[in-house]
């Protein structure tokens, strides 16, 4: 009986050590950090709320203020007569956001398959960041007050920041293979909860001279860092003379199982494996799919329905999380905004170990399901932590890591996995489209769940949020399940083999 070249495994990071160079190191950190500028100057804005909040709506009476005048002047900020419509507003500024950012996703993933990757991410950096900064510096410094320009502003700011995530994910979907994804994927995944961090950090350091220049400094680096992947970023070997990506696998595939596509279906003939849905040219060159090709893919819409449930949850704690320890427990903004950094602390570590036993596995799902059960939880411990800082940070960073490590997994190891496996092969130009679908359904989720939190918090207060949470949370194994039971399958599959060949 012949053994499937699945059992003859090796160590997945071995390939991945072997054809490693200088130019995948750079590839990898100006990637990660430019998403994770992206990532900070959202941060910015959720960092800020109560400040901003306060801003919009009238002070306390004191008696023993002064009367200042023209009234007219003094109190032309105050665009909301209480602070529940002055967070209600703010609740659906992050839900245009995110609906634009979804929008932009599926736009996006197909003009980076069509467009110099490092044009697209480089002009989305740059104007981004002056969009974020006329929105809470400029308006600030002028003193313009106006709903409807903030709106305008955010929609315009959601459609740049959608150029991002797929452009970084395309680029490192050319140099990195199969061989250890889980792991450096997971690794690299982690640049969402860095920004956050980075965020939070600048925020709150020059929060005690005013809002407006948290967003300014912020919109600062991010412009920086525009400009520097513009000049430096390489989108895929064959710019410095490497073999392509596709190529070097195919050489490998025979030694490795490491290079097989996790996505791929084992049961299919060898025959159909060679199936392709795009007809490779004279050339060789990469054609870009469509998209409604790309969504017929094997996963791509159940993990598309499962990512827009989690990255609702996962996108509330990070838009809401702040606000939330400075409203229930009556903390500083400031130190609110330090302790939210044990959210992405737990993201990060969770991102990188499930990523890492998923390489073990050759298996994804199974690892998100384990994931996502202890995350029910962790979401049921974190609604009735006390009001302890330590004890907070610790269940925090416990629920970061069972929320944000399968987060980070769907959005970055497992949308590469889905745009290389075998029904696109031969067409590298999947990959951006492909994460554009997954990212963008996502946010769709994401954008109705901010709104939700903000009506759900305000007629039945936060432990109704949480419960919401946990149901959002459930959902997602639910449309993942028949994934689930396939691959746990097959691993029972093939531990029968191996007993069988010793």
């Amino acid at each position: 009986m012949a053994v499937p070249g699945s059992f003859w495994r090796q160590p997945a990071n071995r390939g991945l050590v072997s054809h490693c160079t200088h130019h995948h190191i750079v590839v990898f950190l100006l990637t990660f950090f430019s998403y994770s500028l992206l990532h900070a100057s959202r941060k910015t804005f959720s960092n800020v709320k109560v400040s901003i909040s306060s801003q919009w709506t009238p002070s306390c009476l004191n008696s023993t203020a002064p009367e200042l005048r023209p009234y007219e002047l003094w109190n032309s900020s105050h665009l909301f007569p209480n602070a529940e419509e002055a967070t209600l507003f703010l609740g659906t500024l992050d839900t245009i956001f995110l609906f634009s950012y979804a929008v932009g996703l599926f736009v996006s993933g197909i003009v980076g398959d069509r467009l110099n990757l490092r044009w697209v991410l480089s002009f989305g950096m740059c104007s981004s960041a002056l969009v974020v900064f006329s929105f809470g510096t400029l308006t600030e410094w002028l003193h313009f007050y106006n709903k409807w320009f903030y709106c305008c502003l955010w929609v315009v700011n959601g459609l740049l920041q959608s150029t991002g995530w797929p452009c970084v994910v395309a680029v490192m979907g050319n140099w990195f293979g199969k061989a250890g994804r889980g792991f450096v994927f997971g690794l690299w995944s982690a640049c969402a909860s860095v920004g956050n961090i980075l965020g939070a950090f600048l925020a709150s350091c020059v929060l005690k001279y005013g809002y407006e220049y948290a967003f300014l400094v912020t919109a600062s680096v991010q412009f920086a860092g525009g400009v520097i992947v513009f000049f430096g970023l390489l989108t895929s070997p064959k710019e410095v003379g490497l073999p392509e990506l596709g190529a070097d696998e195919d050489e490998v595939s025979v030694e490795e199982d490491a290079n097989r596509p996790l996505m791929g279906n084992d049961d299919v003939d060898d025959d159909d494996r060679n199936y392709s849905i795009q007809a490779t040219d004279n050339d060789n060159q990469p054609k870009a799919i469509g998209f409604f090709q790309a969504c017929c893919l094997p996963g791509v819409v159940l993990y598309s329905l499962a990512y827009a449930c989690l990255k609702l949850v996962n996108y509330s704690f990070f838009f809401w999380l702040p606000f939330y320890l400075s409203n229930n427990f009556g903390w500083k903004e400031a130190e609110a905004d330090q302790l939210s950094i044990w959210y992405d602390v737990g993201g990060i570590i969770g991102g990188t170990i499930q990523g890492l036993i998923s390489d073990v596995l050759q298996k994804r799902a199974p690892v998100l399901a384990v994931s996502l059960l202890f995350a029910v939880g962790s979401l049921f411990g974190y609604s009735r932590s006390p009001n302890s800082k330590p004890i907070n940070a610790v269940i925090m960073a416990i629920t970061g890591f069972f929320i944000g490590g399968p987060s980070n997994m769907i959005s970055s190891a497992i949308s590469a996995d889905l745009g290389r496996q075998d029904l696109v092969k031969g067409s590298s130009e999947a990959l951006a489209t492909v994460t554009g679908i997954v990212d963008g359904t996502g946010s769709i989720g994401a954008a109705v769940g901010q709104y939700l939190v903000s009506l759900i918090q305000e007629n039945l207060g936060w432990m109704w949020v949480f419960y919401f949470f946990i149901l959002m949370t459930s959902s997602t194994i639910l449309f993942i399940s028949p994934l689930i039971v396939r691959e746990i399958r097959l691993l029972l599959h093939e531990r029968r083999l191996r007993m069988l060949a010793q």
